[in-house]
């Protein structure tokens, strides 16, 4: 199950306290700035947006029983090398 923020704000009794370096610190109140936020509502809001993605990638998809056969057909072929692949994931590793 997926929380979201509620639509009407509610008076807000928790507090999250957070520790960073100077220069996120800086990068922070900029973004908050060209948001025209305010630090609390910019990190508040980013944050929130990030839980909610993170969260999305562990919802349930229904599938017809077609669909679910298709995926499961797909999943059993056989491994096709990837030459170009393998290089690029090699590349990006060593980096």
């Amino acid at each position: 199950m997926t929380k979201t923020l509620p639509a009407t704000p509610k008076a807000k009794s928790e507090r999250l306290n957070l520790r960073l370096n100077a220069s996120q610190d800086e990068l922070i109140r900029a973004g908050a700035e060209a948001a025209n936020k305010s630090v609390s509502e910019f990190v508040l809001d980013s944050a929130a947006n990030a839980a909610t993605n993170a969260l999305l990638d562990r919802r349930v998809f229904a599938a017809t029983k077609k669909q679910w056969q298709e995926l499961e057909q797909l999943l059993e072929r056989p491994a096709v090398a990837k030459p170009k692949l393998a290089k690029l994931l090699k590349l990006a590793a060593n980096q």
